[in-house]
């Protein structure tokens, strides 16, 4: 007899609230409240999921633990009184609704928060353990303050915490004591390793209801060259109080802030899959009041990206399911991304949908499956949005490029554009998978005003038989493409080829700001676009095409945009 393949469980939304602290925190705002009062707030709110972090110690979901115990011990000795026979019942109750998880919040070296969560079923000795490998002063361990002396730094912490089968998570990192707060006093190399480590499972944010580019998940959604790796952003409530505080907003209680998490059951293993996996489809910020995010429409709101794409039609005449398929090689040999199949990029065009949804998944699948060399591991599913279903492609940046269609046609993502590989970058893909996974780099940058990280350069042109043959700089991932000419240039490669021939610099046109300057600002499919100049060594460097995305620091003020949002100035 055939055995069945167990089912799986149907995914849900689940409201979680991963950032609270009790009495035991010394900055807890009322220390009369009970743990029972904690849990009943969390039922108000209707959280499935909520994680005990007090600072640095873990008193707090002990003395919850300890309670409880007290309670089961008079109980088996039959010496239970009224009302402690009530409080264990309404523990027993509150604690079947609501998933309550043990955790802390870390104070690292200088003073940056590491939000650690753990399974429940984890023994409050091996969590107090990784507290003192992570430097706790013995004699600060219950003491729940966030001032605890030289601890460790932000990424062994990360890796302590992982490696102990934790969920690991940046704590408000846009903001006081975050790891990508504006401002802060070391160069972008830091903040790039302490915002990409592997370690790191996820940043919280106190923007994840804000739209626009300017947004900390906006940020880092991979489609800057420098954050390359996408981060699940998610929202906590940072709780100190039971409810809001009426006379200043900013104390959240109990579920003010919340993620909503599609999981398959309520569990610490299937939260941690979620924050381990690709698919960031699967948080979302909670809206009581509101519509729940529709993330696609969000998505079409951005438009098509180095880590997106969309795709109205799937067909295989007019070559649509084609495109489709060299947006997955492209996107493997890139940085990953996200297709939608059944819209367009457009968000003020209504979405047609797929009319037979699980058909063109089975033939995504069949496709990607039978075409695409080397194996490649890619999710395909069916999402709605606006009433229709679309069908998603969520592709992995892939770990043996290059990969290729039918073996023989390699594909690329430059911006927001599916290009195929020309040799040189065929050469940088090869050298990639034999260099293996990239550590970031903790040392500062020093000196000269780094360029910008979007857009190309012309470092070289030479003439042959009437030619003129150009070398280019893709300034996103720094590789270098030779022998480029106006007739074979794609389309970014080719407009800056056409200014360089026909409209060469004029320094005293340049709107300069000391060594950098400003030559041109366009629009560009609804997206401004600049042409960069810099003074180096007697000559001039010249950037076309530079996105927003790109524009760091100095140029950032250079073009009036301030700082970008995560290295606060240059580096």
């Amino acid at each position: 007899m055939k055995k069945r393949k167990p089912r799986r469980s149907k995914l849900q939304w689940r409201r979680v609230d991963l950032h609270l602290h009790t009495p035991a925190s010394t900055d807890y705002l009322e220390p009369g409240v009970s743990y029972l009062d904690i849990l009943r707030a969390a039922e108000r709110k209707g959280l499935d999921v909520v994680a005990f972090t007090d600072h640095n110690t873990m008193a707090g979901y002990r003395a919850m633990l300890e309670d409880i115990e007290a309670l089961e011990l008079l109980e088996r000795l039959e010496r239970l009184q009224p009302e402690e026979k009530r409080r264990l019942k309404e523990y027993r109750r509150l604690r079947k609704k609501v998933l309550v998880l043990p955790g802390f919040e870390f104070t690292a070296t200088l003073g940056f928060h590491i939000l650690g969560l753990f399974s429940p079923e984890t023994d409050v000795r091996e969590l107090e353990f990784i507290l003192r490998q992570l430097n706790i002063p013995l004699g600060k361990l219950d003491a729940g303050s966030g001032e605890v002396g030289a601890t460790t730094d932000v990424l062994t912490a990360y890796r302590v915490i992982d490696e102990a089968g934790g969920i690991v998570i940046a704590a408000h990192a846009n903001s006081t004591h975050g790891v990508a707060m504006q401002g802060l006093g070391f160069g972008g190399q830091t903040r790039i390793a302490y915002t990409q480590d592997p370690h790191l499972h996820a940043l919280e944010v106190t923007d994840l209801e804000k739209k626009g580019r300017h947004t900390t998940a906006r940020f880092f959604d991979g489609s800057r060259p420098e954050y390359p790796r996408r981060m699940h952003c998610i929202q906590g409530s940072d709780a100190h109080r039971l409810t809001r505080d009426p006379r200043d907003a900013k104390h959240l209680g109990v579920g003010d802030r919340v993620t909503e998490v599609l999981l398959p059951e309520i569990s610490f293993a299937a939260l941690r899959e979620v924050f381990l996996g690709n698919d960031f489809a699967r948080t979302r910020p909670y809206r009581a009041a509101k519509a729940p995010l529709d993330y696609i429409q969000a998505a079409r709101e951005e438009g098509s990206t180095i880590v997106q794409d969309f795709h109205a039609g799937y067909t295989r005449r007019g070559g649509r399911l084609y495109a489709i398929l060299a947006d997955v090689c492209a996107f493997a040999n890139t940085n990953g991304g996200t297709i939608y199949v059944g819209v367009s990029a457009d968000p003020k065009e209504r979405p047609t949908g797929v009319s037979d949804p699980s058909r063109v998944v089975k033939t995504l699948q069949a496709e990607i499956e039978r075409r695409i060399t080397p194996p490649l591991e890619v999710t395909v599913d069916v999402q709605e949005t606006q009433g229709v279903k679309v069908v998603r492609v969520v592709v992995p940046r892939g770990d043996d490029p290059p990969y290729a269609i039918d073996d023989n046609k390699i594909y690329v993502r430059s911006e927001a554009e599916t290009n195929l590989a020309v040799r040189d970058e065929i050469v940088n893909l090869v050298e990639r998978a034999r260099a293996g996974p990239v550590v970031m780099p903790v040392e500062e940058p020093v000196g000269r005003i780094e360029p910008p990280r979007t857009g190309v350069e012309i470092v070289e042109t030479q003439e042959r038989r009437g030619t003129l043959y150009h070398t280019m700089r893709d300034l996103r991932n720094g590789n270098v493409v030779k022998n480029v000419t106006r007739q074979s240039a794609r389309r970014l490669w080719h407009y800056a080829i056409t200014q360089a021939e026909e409209h060469p610099v004029d320094a005293g046109k340049v709107e300069w700001r000391g060594d950098i300057g400003l030559l041109k600002r366009r629009e560009h499919a609804g997206r401004a676009r600049y042409d960069l100049v810099q003074r180096e060594d007697g000559k001039l460097r010249v950037y076309y095409g530079v996105t927003e995305d790109g524009i760091h620091g100095e140029w950032a003020r250079l073009v009036g945009l301030g700082t970008d949002l995560a290295t606060g100035g240059n580096g």
